[in-house]
């Protein structure tokens, strides 16, 4: 188990000595340069371009890559897109074969790793940076170098069936509610919920969520800055033992049940199916739960505590592969598509508030009703919410092999949370710098 767990860091390090190889030596910006073949305006290019997301956001992306066509004849796209599950997975597989496509879609908490590993491109100065945030950009540099752009910025709470909540006659949260709020609720509704109908899902070992929990309580971020391990064992215990009283009296779903989950889904999202009240979100992802079930949604900030819960960050980066033969009108495109005014109208909110702030505000004038409720949670987090880091490079697996492990073994009762606390302190020692 734990052997599979770290394959990741092996196929990464597998793709690090293939791109060094390839680059004849490990000079600063090598990766990016020796790869890069210049194209005239003429010449036919097939970019690849991966990226994981809704329905929404696939047809969206697919609207904006035949605009750039249209608008530059030679230059077409294969496009590679599917949900989140096995996204990275199957990325890092095709990088460590030295075929990872031209220009890769990476979670935030991703980016250090691929970027100090160099396997990404440098971006500047064919990137115009000049109207995003610095804060979002942070994110997606290592050694002073841009090698990632933010596609967005989204704001993390909750979302809830208001349409359940009503006819169970259960009252709805508003912003700035706490977690002391969220725990009362869940035990109100247990004399209310129908047979199958659970109030949450089980995130006892949910590495996000319990993540907003430790920011509440003012314990900062999970992973530091410096890369130690920085979980809270009082409030991990706080948070594990509440959730585990929540499962024991069936206010959260079985472990079966919480983990056929299946986020967007229309028959196994628990959520749209009508099996729980709440479930996180961000606020760039309302439009998508709305279309599957039109005016049922609201969102709600996340619960606090002595600080905010929720936190502002990029929703996702864009980058070019370092082994990429086609990097130079790689960067082009990228430049456009964040850019771009009409991009962002065909765009919207899919990945989140544009973060070209003049395409922002001009986006504003004319989103929907629907784009306007993700807004709302946005500036309603905006105001002293958490700013999110993914914390040090070299964490990949931490969060997303070894955390969901553990959660597991908490969602089936076969760990207590003080186990489940031991286990993620043991394990972090093989990520600590």
């Amino acid at each position: 188990m734990f052997k599979w767990k770290r394959s990741l860091t092996v196929l990464m390090a597998a793709a690090l000595v293939g791109t060094l190889a390839a680059c004849g030596g490990g000079e600063k910006n090598s990766s990016s340069s020796a790869n890069t073949a210049t194209v005239k305006d003429d010449q036919a290019v097939k970019l690849r371009i991966m990226w994981w997301g809704s329905k929404e956001r696939h047809e969206a992306t697919l609207a904006a890559l035949d605009l750039y066509t249209k608008n530059n004849p030679n230059v077409t796209f294969e496009p590679e897109y599917s949900g989140m599950d096995g996204y990275l997975d199957k990325l890092s597989t095709q990088a460590a074969a030295n075929n990872a496509p031209d220009l890769i879609q990476l979670d935030p908490g991703w980016t250090p790793d691929w970027a100090a590993r160099k396997q990404l491109a440098v971006l500047t100065p064919e990137v115009d940076l000049s109207k995003i945030d610095p804060k979002l950009l942070a994110g997606g540099q290592s050694g002073g170098e841009q090698y990632a752009v933010p596609l967005g910025s989204v704001a993390y709470g909750m979302i809830y069936d208001k349409a359940a909540l009503e006819k169970l006659g259960l009252g709805a949260p508003s912003n700035g509610w706490s977690w002391d709020d969220f725990f009362a609720l869940a035990k109100e509704s247990k004399a209310k919920l129908q047979d199958g109908q659970y109030f949450s899902k089980d995130y006892a070992g949910d590495y996000f969520a319990y993540s907003a929990f430790q920011y509440s309580k003012g314990k900062g971020m999970v992973i530091t800055s410096d890369g130690k391990f920085n979980v809270d064992q009082e409030s991990f215990l706080e948070w594990t033992t509440k959730f585990g009283e929540l499962r024991k009296e069936g206010i959260v779903p079985p472990a079966d049940i919480n983990t056929s989950d299946k986020e967007f889904d229309p028959q196994m999202d628990l959520m749209v199916a009508g099996k729980i009240l709440f479930r996180l979100s961000f606020s760039n992802n309302f439009g998508s739960w709305d279309s599957l079930k039109n005016g049922a949604y609201a969102l709600v900030t996340m619960p606090r505590s002595v600080e905010a819960g929720g936190w502002l960050k990029p929703s996702m980066y864009l980058a070019v592969s370092a082994s990429s033969k086609k990097a130079e009108e790689a960067k082009k495109f990228i430049n456009w598509f964040v850019n771009d005014p009409e991009a962002a109208q065909i765009l919207k909110t899919a990945r989140g508030l544009p973060v070209n702030k003049d395409n922002a505000d001009a986006l504003q004038s004319s989103m929907s009703d629907v784009d306007k409720v993700g807004l709302e949670l946005l500036r309603a987090t905006e105001t002293d919410g958490q700013t999110w880091t993914a914390g040090a490079g070299g964490w990949t697996n931490y969060i997303d092999k070894d955390w969901p492990y553990v959660r597991d073994q908490l969602s089936f009762n076969k760990i207590t949370p003080e186990q489940a606390y031991e286990q993620l302190q043991t394990a972090a020692k093989a990520y600590e710098k």
